[in-house]
């Protein structure tokens, strides 16, 4: 039986997987938890949602209705599925990924953060905006480290490794 350089056999490595259901439980975890903390009276999930379509769509999103709102919600998605696919890639490498997924998708948390807030969001329709008070940061961080994070790696450890 062929084997991998990680010593399993092919048939049970399932990257695909990995980042189905990664990306699926950190998309999932997050915009949740965007929908609790962030969602207010006159601010709800759809509007919520039309202003991650705006990354794409510009202000104009927010006259969009549901249709933008959707847009949104797959632009989320796709996001999380790119980090978990990131994170899977990357593991094919690096085993340590694979073998301490718990603090390595911790720790995984920090670069989507950095990415999203510095690379993402500056080069989409919003652009670049204020980093905000050292408490938002901290919650953002805390978030994508343990919502978004800890899943993929969870995920690619069960797949991949």
């Amino acid at each position: 039986m062929a084997h991998d350089l990680m010593g399993m056999p092919w048939r049970r490595r399932k990257p695909y997987l990995a980042i189905f259901w990664g990306g699926l439980i950190a998309g999932t975890l997050d915009i949740l938890s965007a929908f609790l903390i962030l969602t207010k009276p006159g601010f709800g999930p759809m509007r919520l949602l039309q202003g991650i379509a705006s990354g794409l769509l510009g202000r104009s999103s927010f006259s969009g209705g549901w249709k933008t709102a959707a847009l949104g919600l797959v632009c989320h998605f796709a996001i999380a599925f790119g980090a978990a696919a990131a994170y899977v890639a990357v593991s094919r490498k690096m085993r340590v990924l694979v073998q301490r997924p718990v603090i390595c998708g911790l720790l995984y948390g920090i670069p989507v953060y950095l990415v999203t807030n510095f690379v993402v969001v500056p080069l989409s329709k919003i652009g670049m905006r204020p980093i905000g008070p050292l408490s938002g940061v901290a919650l953002g961080l805390g978030i994508l480290m343990v919502l978004v994070g800890l899943p993929i790696g969870l995920a690619t450890r069960r797949f991949v490794g």
